[in-house]
């Protein structure tokens, strides 16, 4: 999951100049389709044909976010696309553009950086063909920081948003539950030293099983395009799973005013970590009737609203599940 060693002559960012950084990130990046001004102005210009913008940012923070013992600068990237990719897309839109900002310690070589953006522009090319990075910013920080807003456009649609989930709709879902959970589990209970501090990756202490537990965590591949094909087939409310379902779930439900019951059999024989484990990026759609859209699987029903939000087989959903950020730092952090 790492980059190769960089060489003796690998500058860091503090050795070369905000422009030459900026023209090294600019040359690996790409052009997005959409984009009438990329980067090099004061602002990008991206077209919006439908005269709507979807917008979305997030925030990857070295700690809480990911380790670079763990994570690569090509990791880092990917993940940093991918996370705002699948916003954009459970809100039924096609991403169309980035904008990334970057806070690096001025000892951060510059290999990473350009790695970083390799994977910004492999994670576009793979999962949002057309999308690309339209311009950002740089600064110093003692803490390295990925800033990403997406934009995307709804080409004529509504949004789909959370709070269109009426009873007797299906409840469905596209992408896995419980693999980056997994492959984070595997991070933290085999790769920290006696002092509790993270330690690159062995791959010869990785099972098979586990290596792709370790890239769902790593560099996770959401359905981005089965986002605008739900919002074709008429999905009443979707939202992207990133906190854990059973945490995610009850958003949904509590903005639309109903319950949601989850049928216990969808989840295998692991059901606690499909509900409660995060960062896997499934779109969780509801859909009137039962035609749902290709790529989900029903997963439930939404009911009329009871005591609970959230049930499963029927029965209330006690667990907290899923990713506090002020809850749940600390023992990330650990």
């Amino acid at each position: 999951m790492h980059d190769a060693p960089a060489p003796e002559t690998d500058p860091t960012v503090g050795e070369l100049s905000e422009a030459e950084v900026l023209r090294r990130i600019a040359a690996r990046t790409g052009r997005a389709a959409a984009a009438h001004v990329g980067p090099g102005d004061d602002a990008a210009v991206v077209a919006a044909p439908s005269g709507s913008v979807v917008a979305t940012t997030d925030t990857l923070v070295h700690g809480p976010d990911f380790r670079l013992a763990w994570s690569s600068g090509y990791d880092l990237g990917w993940k940093a696309a991918a996370v705002n990719l699948a916003d954009v897309a459970a809100m039924g839109a096609r991403p169309t553009a980035l904008l990334v900002a970057l806070a690096m310690p001025n000892d951060t070589r510059i290999s990473f950086v350009e790695r970083l953006a390799d994977g910004l522009r492999e994670a576009c090319d793979a999962l949002a063909p057309g999308c690309a990075v339209v311009g950002g910013d740089l600064t110093v920080s003692a803490t390295l920081t990925v800033a990403v807003t997406a934009l995307g456009d709804l080409e004529g649609r509504d949004p789909v948003l959370r709070s269109g989930a009426r009873p007797g709709d299906v409840v469905a879902l596209a992408g896995e539950l419980g693999m980056a959970a997994r492959g984070l589990a595997v991070l933290f209970g085999r790769f920290r030293d006696a002092d509790g501090a993270p330690v690159p990756v062995d791959p010869g202490r990785v099972a098979a099983g586990e290596s792709d537990a370790l890239a769902a965590q790593l560099r996770p591949v959401p359905p981005i395009g089965l986002g605008p094909m739900a919002a074709v087939a008429g999905a009443t409310a979707m939202m992207d799973v990133s906190d854990g379902l059973g945490l995610d779930a009850r958003r949904m439900a509590d903005a639309s005013g109903v319950s949601i019951d989850l049928d216990r059999a969808a989840f295998g024989d692991d059901p606690v970590t499909a509900l409660e484990g995060g960062e896997d990026h499934a779109l969780l759609a509801t859909f009137a009737g039962d035609a749902i859209a290709p790529g989900f699987r029903p997963i439930g029903r939404v009911v009329e609203r009871g005591e609970a939000p959230v049930l499963v087989g029927g029965l209330p959903y006690a667990g907290p599940g899923g990713w506090d950020p002020y809850r749940d730092w600390d023992s990330a952090a650990g």
